[in-house]
């Protein structure tokens, strides 16, 4: 028998073994599952986008803020490379397999309604009082049967760019007021006439994409019409009629646009303009950002200035709504980091970043009135004007089938083709063949 010492000490021995015991498989547990136990995972979010110098500067600014928590990843869709139509059916793709390979990703405004089925629901992260700092034009584009699904990256508008430098300040100064102050379409049409040797005289976008059905609603709503009024798809109007016809006199029987615009997008019908001289061109406000400008015509670039669209008679000028937004899919399984980054953007840092850096215009009202802003780019003080005349083209979850059928006759009658009236015909007959329903 062991004595009452003994035991004490046997039993001290045995607890000690047995902390031991359990203090090791602790050890092991840790080192085993360290990652786990430090939190050290990374979340990393995948941004498909066109990926600009700002984007850029912009993924560095908060990968550096979020470092060992959340790091961004971009997946670039250039312009350069990739037509809007491509980068749609792109990312449509990478959604409809309900991949998670995408967490935010963006969109033209106006696809907004065709992919709010894959879009996350984001009023939930987003109070109303993130959202009044914004651009009401720009935050418009974000909802979907009154459900936010996106909120804007920028925000653009169609404009007409002239050369200062190819207009006399003396004996043309009557003209630059009146572009700045919006000129009618009668008016520019008969300077051009009266000046045959100023050629090319005007550019825009006519190859069958989007582009062109921008062009032809600016002119379109610069005759007062529109295709979209009261619930109703209104095509082969007599006012729709003389918009095509109007835009394909510009080439046909005024000799003002090459024939060579019916296959140009934005960049060609830019490089045109620059290389050519070209007195004026149809464009987008923030043109720059997706061109990168040969270094013989930085200095026509400088040159370039903004105005109105122009009119027609007492109508007032009208310009179509760009710009861009961004979404959080449905499929991701990191929507709170995603949400952090969709917050981000938001800040005035980053929307001064992307106006700055690549042109892009922001969407928040206090920056149009920032003094540093407007002496380094005073023209943001006119754009903020040029606001006025904008209007969206139709929130409508078919309106790219509706775009499609638009774009390819009209791009057949710029041709020369077809005319005008069989034009407007086909295409209000192909809507309604073709079963393409507005809801």
């Amino acid at each position: 028998m062991f004595s009452s010492d003994h035991q004490k000490r046997y039993s001290l021995a045995f607890t000690v073994f047995i902390v031991a015991i359990i203090l090791a498989l602790i050890v092991n547990l840790v080192n085993l599952n360290k990652e786990r136990f430090q939190k050290s995972d990374v979340v990393r979010l995948y941004f498909a986008d066109n990926i600009s110098a700002a984007h850029l500067q912009i993924i560095v600014q908060f990968n550096r803020l979020y470092a060992g928590r959340i790091e961004v990843i971009p997946i670039d869709l250039p312009f350069s490379k990739f037509s809007t139509n491509e980068r749609k059916e792109l990312i449509a793709r990478s959604l409809r397999s309900r991949s998670s390979r995408i967490d935010i990703f963006a969109v033209d405004q106006i696809w907004v309604p065709r992919f709010a089925k894959w879009g996350e629901p984001l009023a939930k992260y987003f109070m109303q009082t993130n959202l009044s700092k914004i651009l009401p034009p720009a935050l418009a584009t974000c909802y979907y049967d009154n459900s936010l699904v996106g909120i804007p990256l920028y925000i653009d508008l169609g404009v007409m760019y002239y050369r200062k430098d190819l207009i006399e300040p003396t004996r043309d100064s009557l003209l630059i007021r009146k572009l700045k102050a919006s000129i009618s379409w009668e008016e520019l049409v008969d300077y051009g006439l009266t000046h045959p040797e100023r050629r090319p005289f005007y550019l825009f976008q006519g190859d069958g994409y989007e582009g062109l059905v921008c062009n032809y609603l600016e002119i379109l709503g610069a005759m007062g019409g529109r295709i979209y009024q009261d619930g109703e798809l209104a095509i082969n109007t007599e006012l729709g009629r003389k918009s095509a016809q109007f835009m394909s006199d510009l080439i046909h029987r005024y000799h003002l646009a090459p024939p060579e615009v019916s296959s140009y997008n934005e960049r060609e019908s830019y490089y045109h303009a620059l290389t050519r001289d070209a007195l004026f061109f149809r464009g987008w406000s923030s043109f720059l950002k997706d061109m990168p400008i040969m270094t013989r015509d930085s200095v026509k670039v400088r040159q370039l200035e903004m105005a109105y669209l122009p009119r027609f008679g007492d109508h007032p000028p009208v310009t179509v709504f760009g710009g861009w937004n961004l979404m959080i899919s449905r499929y991701s399984t990191h929507k709170a980091e995603a949400y952090k980054f969709l917050e981000y953007i938001l800040s005035e840092e980053v929307q001064r970043t992307l106006f700055e850096t690549s042109g892009y215009l922001p969407i928040l009202k206090t920056l149009y009135d920032d003094p540093q802003i407007i002496a380094r780019n005073p023209y943001i003080t006119y754009v903020k004007q040029l606001m006025n005349a904008g209007i969206h083209r139709p929130m409508l979850i078919n309106y790219t089938k509706i775009s499609d059928i638009l774009s390819f006759y009209l791009n057949q009658l710029l041709k020369n083709q077809i005319s005008a009236e069989e034009a407007l015909k086909l295409i209000d007959n192909a809507i309604q063949t073709r079963n393409i329903f507005l809801k």
